[in-house]
C-alpha cells in the first residue's frame, strides 16, 4: 500500500515559516499585500479566491479584490493592471485565467510587471524559470509540486521523470524546476506514443495532462512516486485527478490524492510569493 502524500500538512508548515516572515515585514513598517485581478464569476476562480483570501489572512498577507465584469473592456482591464504596477503597497498580483478574450489575456500577461507576477503568467516569469535569471515567479501549482517533494523527502536528484502535460501553467515549467533539482526528464503528453512505457520508466511521475483518469495501472510500478496535479469535474461533479487513484495505489511508493494532494499546497505557495516579492522591496 503506498504512501499518501496528502498536501495539508505540507501546507501547514509553510504556512507557519511565512507567520514569521510576515511578521518581520510588518516589523519593518511593510505591509505585504496581494491584488486579487479577477474578470467574470466563474466558480472555480471564485472557489480559489475564497481559499487564497483565507491563507493569506492566515499568514498574515493583506488582500485587495479587483472584480470585474465578465463583458469588461480591455481597456479597463489594462487600466487595473496598469494601477497594480503602480501601486508601490501592492507587491503581488494574481490574475485570474483563462480570460473571457484570448486577446485581452495575452495583452494583460504582457504589461503585468514580472516582480509582482506572483503566479507565474508573463514571459518575464516564464524566462526566470527556464534561464535561473531575472525577476518572477513560477507558477504557484508547479512550485507546490517541488514543495511536497521536499516536505516529504523525496530528492529529484538523479531520479528519472516523467512529466505528463505540456502547458505553460504546470507541463513544461515543473519539467525545467526538476532539470534544475538534477533530475532527469522526460515531457509526454497525451499523443506520446506508448505513454504507458514511458510512465513505467520513471522513478517519478507528474500527471498534469488534465485529462481525468489518463494515467492507469499500466503506466505504473514498484517503487515509484506519483504526483497527481489533475483537477478533472465529472459530470456528477466530483473532482477526479489524471491518475486512476484505486488501480496506482496498491502498486506504486508514494501516490498524491485528489482532492487534499497538490491542490491544498497552491495558496500557501501563492502567499509565500508575495512574501518573496514584499521581502525583494527592502
Amino acid at each position: 500500500m503506498a504512501e499518501i502524500l496528502k498536501g495539508a500538512p505540507v501546507a501547514a508548515a509553510l504556512s507557519e515559516e511565512l507567520i514569521r516572515r510576515a511578521a518581520a515585514l510588518r516589523g519593518a513598517g511593510i505591509l505585504p499585500t496581494l491584488a486579487i485581478l479577477r474578470v467574470g464569476e466563474r466558480p472555480d476562480d471564485v472557489a480559489y479566491e475564497n481559499a487564497a483570501v483565507k491563507r493569506c489572512e492566515k499568514v498574515g498577507v493583506s488582500v485587495r479584490r479587483v472584480l470585474l465584469p465578465h463583458s469588461c473592456a480591455r481597456e479597463a482591464l489594462l487600466d487595473a493592471v496598469a494601477r497594480i504596477n503602480d501601486d508601490p503597497a501592492i507587491h503581488g498580483c494574481l490574475l485570474f485565467r483563462p480570460l473571457p478574450d484570448r486577446e485581452s489575456e495575452a495583452a494583460a500577461c504582457a504589461l503585468l510587471s514580472p516582480e509582482k507576477d506572483v503566479d507565474g503568467c508573463t514571459a518575464g516569469s516564464l524566462a526566470a524559470v527556464f534561464t535561473g535569471k531575472g525577476p518572477g515567479f513560477p507558477p504557484c501549482t508547479a512550485q507546490a509540486c517541488l514543495e511536497l517533494l521536499d516536505y516529504y523527502g523525496i530528492s529529484p536528484a538523479g531520479k528519472r521523470v516523467a512529466v505528463v502535460g505540456r502547458s505553460l501553467v504546470i507541463g513544461r515549467p515543473v519539467a525545467m524546476m526538476l532539470q534544475s533539482r538534477d533530475a532527469t526528464v522526460t515531457m509526454c503528453h497525451s499523443k506520446t506514443a506508448d505513454l504507458a512505457a514511458a510512465c513505467r520508466e520513471a522513478d517519478i511521475v507528474v500527471a498534469a495532462a488534465g485529462q481525468a483518469g489518463l494515467i492507469d495501472a499500466s503506466c505504473v510500478r514498484a517503487g515509484q512516486v506519483v504526483l497527481d496535479v489533475g483537477i478533472n469535474v465529472t459530470a456528477e461533479g466530483t473532482l477526479r485527478g489524471d491518475v486512476r487513484f484505486d488501480e496506482a495505489e496498491p502498486v506504486v511508493k508514494a501516490i498524491t490524492p485528489v482532492p487534499a494532494g497538490v491542490g491544498a499546497v497552491t495558496t500557501a505557495v501563492l502567499a509565500k510569493h508575495v512574501l518573496q516579492a514584499a521581502e525583494r522591496s527592502l
